[in-house]
């Protein structure tokens, strides 16, 4: 069923672009390779944005759809650890300790049609329609309200691209990012059509994958992929600029494009090494492991005084925190303290890896501060952040080319965005539009 317009209020369109830095985007569009993104953020309005702390996309997307610091939301990474057995689970949509702005705008009469939104799986009922992004598990928990799946299946709706497959064919990654895209492309014209929406999103996260394998080849000219990978640049560019003209047939509100929004969640670079802090916490004598060779933090001792999580997320083993705990409380700030300045000096061939050090009350503001992290790690570029227990080795090699960056996210909107935003801010700025 297609619906008539509504014409006497306002709406907004939000395209996210996961994982593309502000300096990228701004050179492809120099370049001609995004002619459509060239003329519109041409105009002004575009702003280098910090992405969540830590700036991983369960976190950034997190924080932008409730408009909340992750000691509100409740969502500190793609990954969460038991205090009693310090197992690993996977935070879910349920786990979102406050409403999103979705909600909120329902509660107002206006409903929203939001695409391949990252973390918001399992999906649940808003006011409109969604579509879980990843990391979602099936398709047909993905849809609500579940009229619309029939719809989706029957275009071959691809959530995300094979990145098993991809770590063997690069290639194969290719054809896989221009079907996906493709498929995003026809579930943006048919919610389109279909809901009758003040506010609509959807979201590309084909180029956080694209960066992650084929950095090099976005960086590098004589790169044997470069031309491919620019090629997907254009299509993701013409597909931006399908979404702006229809925005602009919307409506004499829309016709400056005022409500339409270019965003993502975090930056990028290349790498050079993962950093494996787990492994010089254990080097340095503050972890060890009942095992030889660990598969996951419950298999700390009880002497161990920290550990981490991806990415960069420095918990202490406090006594009343942790069941396994060994800190006494009193002892806990100067630890934090000894951990903090020592990190701030690891260096790889000479040159300091770390360039910001946050501590538990400078990253975190909210009810759920006692479940963050003591500190959270920022790194330079070129060195990717890990928690895995695995090897013993701090530096290593691996199979991706790029990395996550704090700093260098990107926004495009015509709306008052404060000077020098996060991601966090969005969110108002995006209800004040619409109950304007």
């Amino acid at each position: 069923m297609r619906f008539l317009r509504r014409r006497s209020r306002k709406r907004a369109c939000v395209v996210g672009l996961d994982g593309v830095p502000f300096g990228l985007l701004k050179t492809l569009a120099q370049r001609s390779v995004m002619p459509r993104t060239a003329a519109i953020i041409g105009e002004g309005g575009l702003k280098q944005m910090r992405a969540s702390l830590p700036p991983v996309s369960s976190v950034s997307w997190s924080s932008f759809m409730t408009g909340a610091n992750p000691a509100e939301h409740g969502i500190f990474g793609f990954t969460d650890v038991s205090s009693d057995t310090y197992q690993l689970r996977f935070p879910t949509f349920a786990d979102l300790a406050v409403p999103t702005f979705w909600d909120r705008l329902g509660e107002s009469g206006r409903r929203c049609a939001v695409i391949n939104q990252p973390s918001t799986y399992p999906a649940r009922s808003l006011p409109g329609a969604l579509v879980s992004g990843f990391v979602a598990l099936s398709l047909g928990k993905s849809v609500w309200p579940k009229e619309h799946l029939p719809a989706l299946e029957r275009m071959g709706y691809q959530i995300d691209v094979n990145t098993q497959k991809a770590r063997e064919d690069l290639d194969g990654l290719l054809d896989d990012l221009d079907s996906t895209l493709e498929t995003r492309r026809q579930a943006a014209a048919y919610f389109w059509e279909r809901e009758n929406w003040d506010y609509f999103q959807v979201v590309v996260t084909g180029t956080d994958r694209l960066h992650h394998f084929l950095w090099n080849a976005v960086e590098r000219e004589d790169d044997p992929r470069h031309e491919r990978v620019m090629g997907y640049y254009t299509a993701v560019d013409t597909f931006i600029g399908e979404m702006w003209d229809r925005f602009h047939k919307g409506g004499s509100a829309d016709k400056e494009g005022e409500g339409f929004v270019l965003l993502s969640d975090h930056g990028f670079a290349g790498m050079r090494k993962d950093v494996r802090l787990n492994a010089w916490l254990r080097e340095n004598g503050y972890l060890d492991y009942k095992a030889e060779e660990p598969t996951s933090v419950a298999e700390i001792t009880p002497g161990t005084r920290a550990f981490v999580l991806d990415p960069g997320r420095v918990y202490l083993n406090v006594k009343g925190r942790f069941a396994k705990g060994c800190v006494e409380p009193e002892e806990a700030p100067a630890l934090r303290e000894e951990l903090a300045g020592r990190m701030r000096e690891m260096s790889f061939e000479g040159e300091k890896i770390i360039s910001h050090v946050f501590t538990r009350e400078e990253a975190f503001r909210g009810p759920k501060s006692a479940l963050a992290p003591d500190l959270v790690l920022i790194s330079r570029n070129g060195f990717d952040l890990k928690g895995t227990t695995k090897g013993k080795e701090v530096f290593a090699s691996t199979h991706f080319q790029g990395m996550h960056t704090w700093g260098d996210a990107f926004v495009w909107s015509r709306l008052p965005v404060p000077d020098d935003p996060e991601i966090a801010n969005l969110a108002g700025v995006i209800m004040e539009y619409l109950s304007g």
